[in-house]
């Protein structure tokens, strides 16, 4: 049974998305972030010695990157439902849209959020980042503009991988200006997995609880 280490208010949401999509069996092992530094607890370094997570145990393989995490369980569990054919260019565009969330879409993110951390917003690199949020947004709403997916018509783990940058955008300011990225979040959060990984994740979060 594959392990799924869960770091509560992470991006390791996704991966428990990615696992019920796939709709194979899992053990979820949640663990709390400090509730004054915000880091993960000293109990994750057994596992991980970053400390961070997600990170998934499937017999003696384990693996601790968002992005090699979602690869590797579609390529090993959902080939045929979760990316396209290998081999051709639609696969090549979905490793693509993998290495984009964690590379450039996830970049101005976490620097405005970790700037955001001191007040440090108005320094250069802060007004850098938001131009990139800018850049990427503008990007992704154009390339949803006749599209139900990033792939187009089918559904994949690249869907997945980047819907944490979307999420975290529409809950601090809203994708009004981005209405294709809008609608195409609320569709992908609609599916059953996706609600299923909401409950869970709260249900593991005692900062909630």
């Amino acid at each position: 049974m594959i392990k799924l280490h869960h770091l509560n208010k992470s991006r390791s949401k996704r991966i428990i998305w990615i696992l019920e999509e796939l709709g194979i069996e899992y053990q979820l092992i949640p663990y709390q972030r400090d509730s004054v530094t915000r880091l993960a607890p000293p109990a994750l370094k057994a596992i991980n010695p970053l400390a961070k997570a997600p990170v998934i145990e499937d017999g003696d393989l384990a693996l601790s990157e968002s992005g090699a995490i979602v690869d590797y369980l579609v390529s090993r569990y959902g080939a045929d439902t979760l990316a396209p054919p290998i081999q051709t260019p639609d696969h090549a565009h979905y490793i693509q849209w993998l290495h984009f969330a964690e590379g450039t879409a996830a970049y101005p993110l976490i620097t405005r959020y970790l700037l955001g951390v001191d007040d440090s917003q108005g320094c250069f690199l802060g007004e850098f980042a938001r131009k990139q949020m800018t850049q990427v947004l503008t990007y992704v709403n154009d390339e949803l503009a006749n599209k139900d997916y990033l792939l187009g018509k089918q559904f994949t783990g690249a869907d997945v991988l980047n819907s944490f940058v979307f999420e975290k955008i529409s809950e601090s300011r809203g994708l009004s200006d981005y209405p294709h990225i809008e609608s195409y979040l609320k569709r992908i959060l609609a599916r059953p997995a996706a609600q299923k990984a909401d409950l869970l994740e709260r249900e593991h979060d005692q900062e909630e609880g």
